[in-house]
């Protein structure tokens, strides 16, 4: 494992300079692009806009030209992991398909066809310059399981340590709804964190975020750092970009949302265009950085926010959200509002604020049923309430990993 984080570099920096990027002196962000030359692990998301052609079969070219890019890389002495969208796009394209699938077991079907012929050719790219891959599928399943989660993490860091490159999807050959990641930007962060990678780079069919749609607004002009992920920033991102892709700006802006808050900076590029990946790992200013938290969560923490979905929420007050947010505290029963759902004690549950928006996940120490009833009053009163009191916290600080 790399022993150096961006986390460290950030400290380094003036407080006001780790503060904000955007709004601020051009120094600031040059700054945190400067840190990006001391990444050691970094994982890519390329999508499907952006490796196969409008007709839906695979462009080899820029397939190529990435995994040049990603070999080169290596050779500087850096672990790459690939997380590759396309199998139902070169699925679609080799069964002559016009329009995506609309039903599981089509796009299942699509996917199951697409998968080899992606995986031939990225086996047959890289093992040009020496270089072995590995195929790894990936379901919610095997990110919610702990033990899964964590066979998951040391096979990823064998092949690392052996010098393989992971090719990682969604294994959309037999997903359900129930056990779908939902999207591959999605599950980049989700990889990301699985293997304390310094950076995750997103590709795509655009420079980066910009103020507007930039192909159908010409004054669009590009972000170059984002610190926040407010909902002024969310509304810039539009709906799925192309009839082959199921992402758009909006997941990758969710993704970013998820890997920030394990301390890990995410940088939208082009993936249309050469040489971005290196651009980025010299500090260029390129594509659309999002600065991450100052400290990096625990392994435990990022499995909480992963795979388990959540089996019931919990709204609170505005005071509850700063305490958890900002205070870095556990959630008390004087800030719950409401309880929906029903689960039991040591469920996963999503914690919401007084607008529905998730702000934290966490691992509930009492049932649902428990918590309706001491919701709002003060911790002395819960065995008075309950005639037992096991914790005096809802979700405690060190089982909760904050999102917002």
């Amino acid at each position: 494992m790399p022993g150096w984080h961006l986390s460290e570099a950030w400290e380094t920096m003036p407080a006001c300079d780790r503060v904000t990027c955007e709004g601020v002196t051009a120094l600031t962000e040059r700054e945190c692009r400067e840190a990006l030359q001391q990444v050691r692990r970094l994982v890519v998301k390329v999508g499907t806009s952006t490796l196969t052609h409008k007709t839906g079969k695979l462009n080899l070219e820029r397939m190529e030209r990435l995994v040049r890019e990603l070999v080169d890389q290596v050779n500087a002495g850096r672990q790459v992991v690939l997380v590759t969208s396309g199998a139902v796009g070169a699925g679609m394209g080799r069964l002559g398909l016009k329009e995506k699938p609309r039903t599981l077991p089509e796009k299942q079907a699509a996917a199951a066809v697409g998968q080899g012929l992606l995986m031939h050719m990225y086996e047959k790219f890289f093992s040009d310059y020496g270089l072995l891959v590995a195929q790894v599928l990936l379901t919610r399943d095997d990110l919610a399981d702990r033990r899964r989660y964590l066979n998951s993490r040391h096979t990823l860091a064998t092949l690392l340590h052996l010098g393989v490159i992971p090719i990682v999807n969604e294994n959309d050959t037999v997903a359900v709804d129930e056990i779908r990641v939902g999207d591959n930007d999605t599950l980049s962060a989700l990889v990301a964190g699985l293997v304390d990678a310094d950076i995750l780079i997103l590709l795509t069919d655009t420079g980066g975020l910009f103020t507007a749609n930039p192909r159908n607004h010409k004054d669009a002009s590009l972000l170059h750092c984002v610190t926040e992920i407010t909902p002024e920033i969310e509304a810039l991102a539009g709906g799925a970009g192309s009839t082959w892709s199921t992402g758009g700006m909006a997941t990758k802006l969710q993704a970013a949302r998820l890997a920030t808050s394990f301390g890990i900076p995410v940088v939208i590029t082009s993936g249309l265009e050469g040489g971005k990946i290196g651009a980025v790992l010299r500090g260029e200013e390129v594509g659309t950085i999002f600065i991450p938290r100052e400290h990096r969560t625990h392994t435990r923490k990022r499995w909480l926010a992963y795979g388990p979905a959540a089996q019931g929420q919990v709204q609170v007050d505005g005071g509850a959200v700063r305490a958890i947010c900002q205070g870095g505290k556990s959630l008390l029963p004087g800030g719950v509002v409401a309880v929906y759902g029903d689960f039991d004690q040591g469920a996963i549950i999503s914690i919401i604020d007084p607008d529905g928006k998730e702000i934290a996940r966490g691992m509930s120490n009492y049932p649902a049923a428990a918590i309706r009833r001491i919701q709002g009053r003060k911790t002395k009163e819960i065995v008075e309430i309950l005639g037992y009191k096991d914790y005096d916290e809802i979700v405690h600080r060190d089982n909760l990993i904050v999102l917002a």
